[in-house]
């Protein structure tokens, strides 16, 4: 979940991802995830006169919010940031030098009851990032056998109740359709009762909410699809910085710098061979730094942060690997 400058807001890990970029004045760089333009405004913030910062975002109120940027350097296009090639390419852009992702639900798609994120508000069970198309949860849970919700559940949500949240639905819906969040939310959390979760902050129906978004958005698939494509983007010395907010994400994320920045995808039978090292293909991505999280002041402010990450790598002056990305496994 990430925030935004709007309706009070703050961007999360703010000045930590503008610093990840290493920014130069007359650099080209892609927010790929505007959100309300927190980010964009900052890095527009630290480009010179010479430089280019192109948004993107899926959702139609991100697009609106991009309109109140007036600003030569800056463009936004809508769209899905696994498509980055295309819409740099039609902006007649053949490489960049950084990318921002910053992952998840924005919160004011979380604020908005109308858009059917959370738990908390009465509205519709939406959840879509783009409303324009594709398939709502409650249209997900009407058509999912318990099965497919029972996987959906548990993977993406981490639910160890998951089958039991899966009947709970498949009984529910005999009834009638699951269109309400709060609906769903009373189904989930009598289906959990009042077994130990471990966690007594969270909300009974935190996961499966996460669960449904994340299968809804094709989120974890679109980051898995999206890395490499945007590793190819970069011109040498440029970066890219992930910030994540779940272990789901976060774990893609570390594998696919882990393969990128490592000889031989980082595969562990081959690094054991009796070659020597400075016979090894120099890889396209050298690992910046550890991983970053916000500090004590930035939780203060903002306890939406506690579970942010952010991870750096730059790419290197190595040709991409023949069949690249062959051998990436999210």
């Amino acid at each position: 979940m990430r925030n935004t400058s709007d309706g009070g807001h703050a961007p999360v890990l703010l000045a930590e991802a503008v610093a990840a970029l290493a920014i130069h004045d007359d650099g080209v760089y892609v927010d790929a995830t505007f959100g309300r333009g927190g980010h964009a405004r900052a890095i527009l913030a630290a480009l010179g006169a010479r430089g280019r910062l192109v948004g993107v975002d899926r959702d139609a109120e991100a697009q609106a919010a991009a309109g109140a940027i007036d600003d030569a350097r800056f463009t936004f296009r809508r769209g899905w940031f696994s498509s980055l090639p295309d819409i740099v390419a039609s902006l007649g852009i053949d490489a960049v030098d950084g990318v921002l992702l910053d992952l998840g639900v924005s919160s004011p798609q979380l604020d908005a009851p109308e858009r059917g994120f959370s738990y908390r508000a009465e509205g519709p069970l939406d959840m879509r990032m783009d409303t324009s198309c594709g398939e709502t949860a409650a249209q997900f849970i009407a058509r999912a056998t318990i099965d497919e919700l029972a996987k959906v559940i548990r993977d993406y949500g981490e639910e160890r109740f998951a089958q039991s949240v899966a009947r709970a639905i498949a009984k529910a819906r005999e009834r009638g359709p699951i269109d309400s969040t709060r609906e769903l939310a009373a189904i989930v959390a009598q289906a959990i009762g009042a077994r130990t979760r471990g966690d007594w902050r969270q909300d009974p129906a935190a996961r499966t909410f996460q669960a449904l978004r994340i299968a809804v958005n094709r989120e974890l698939h679109e980051l898995s699809v999206a890395l490499p494509r945007i590793t190819g983007l970069l011109a040498s010395g440029g970066r890219l910085a992930v910030i994540s907010f779940h272990s789901l994400e976060d774990r893609i994320v570390k594998r696919f710098f882990a393969f990128a920045s490592k000889p031989y995808g980082g595969d562990a039978r081959l690094r054991r061979m009796p070659i020597a090292d400075a016979s090894l293909p120099v890889p396209p991505l050298a690992l910046v730094g550890r991983a970053v999280k916000p500090g004590d002041a930035e939780l203060a402010r903002n306890p939406r942060a506690r579970s942010a990450v952010l991870r750096i790598a730059e790419r290197t002056q190595a040709p991409l690997p023949e069949g690249w990305p062959r051998g990436f496994e999210a």
